[in-house]
């Protein structure tokens, strides 16, 4: 069931940055020195990738991709050096308003077509409660070889799009994996910094999939022994873990209802072929799921991005893998 990463075409080498189109940099050697502003002079509404290149920095500031922003292609020099950040948390005050999880967010993408590679994505806010990293709205959205850091709420897949990790690195406290969207995640790291829960999907009714966690390992930091799989902050959730290794910091149980008993009928909550110390399914709740061979044939890259597995219809199949 390993899913391999076949890097977009739009995609080019990071070694040589003529082949840009905008280079963000904070030395003075490129066309900007912050990331919005680069995002601010892409063409609206256009057919045609932007390739933006981010040399090593940190770069503190909110962002927003705007929705008339399609397919950006963001590339950063350096994973560990490349960090866009942000400290705003729900309950802050801004200008006499007072932030909520839903703008409490470091970088927020409404854009259709977006792809990122070799960035850190960061809220810097502590464990102050919600705190978004950050937030997806639009569809046809990219990750590869990224990290997100943050505490409570890092990742926020707030829209009906589509969204596709590999090789990501992902770290929170409660629900930091969250929202609507059909989301794959591929050989993500997933790592708990407090016992709690990992993911709280709010899948629409009717979606044929949610979260799907493909060869996944499931980390957690020094004393860390009492995480939750999942719980459903709507009652559809769908999140299937496939031949993902969990370790003993997972609940014999896997799952939580949230003191939603009407849940425990209309979740989709799924595991297979999983191992590790957290992977026992013995004392799982027995509302949730084991995936037979049959079963797990339906988990592949085309159904789960086609046309019709979103409740509302996309225009049309993504593959993640073209252009």
């Amino acid at each position: 069931m390993l899913l391999l990463f076949v890097v977009p075409q739009s995609v080019i080498s990071q070694n040589n940055t003529n082949n840009y189109d905008i280079i963000v940099s904070q030395d003075g050697t490129g066309n900007y020195a912050t990331v919005q502003d680069a995002l601010n002079v892409v063409p609206d509404n256009s057919e045609s990738r932007t390739l933006i290149f981010i040399k090593k920095g940190t770069y503190k500031e909110k962002i927003i991709l705007r929705a008339s922003k399609k397919n950006v292609t963001i590339i950063g020099e350096n994973v560990g050096n490349v960090i866009l950040t942000y400290d705003d948390y729900s309950g802050k005050i801004v200008g006499g308003d007072t932030l909520t999880t839903f703008t409490s967010y470091s970088f927020f993408i409404q854009a259709d077509g977006f792809s990122a590679e070799n960035i850190t994505f960061e809220n810097s806010a502590g464990p102050v409660g919600q705190a978004v990293a950050v937030m997806v709205k639009g569809d046809r959205v990219i990750f590869k070889n990224c990290r997100f850091l943050g505490h409570q709420d890092t990742f926020y897949t707030q829209g009906v799009g589509r969204c596709y990790l590999d090789s990501c690195y992902i770290e929170g406290t409660t629900d930091f994996i969250f929202g609507s969207s059909i989301v794959v995640f591929n050989r993500c790291i997933l790592q708990s910094k407090k016992n709690s829960y990992i993911t709280a999907a709010s899948t629409p009714e009717g979606n044929k999939f949610g979260y799907v966690f493909f060869n996944c390992k499931l980390t957690a930091a020094d004393g860390i022994d009492s995480v939750y799989l999942g719980r459903p902050w709507r009652i559809y959730a769908k999140t299937v873990f496939i031949e993902c290794e969990l370790g003993n910091q997972i609940k014999p149980e896997g799952w939580h209802n949230w003191k939603k008993p009407e849940a425990e009928k209309t979740t989709f909550y799924a595991e297979y072929k999983c191992f590790g110390a957290g992977s026992l399914t013995n004392n799982r709740v027995e509302w949730s799921r084991q995936l037979s061979d049959i079963d797990v044939a339906e988990y592949t890259l085309e159904k789960i991005f086609a046309a019709d597995a979103s409740a509302t219809p996309y225009k049309y199949d993504w593959n993640p893998f073209i252009k």
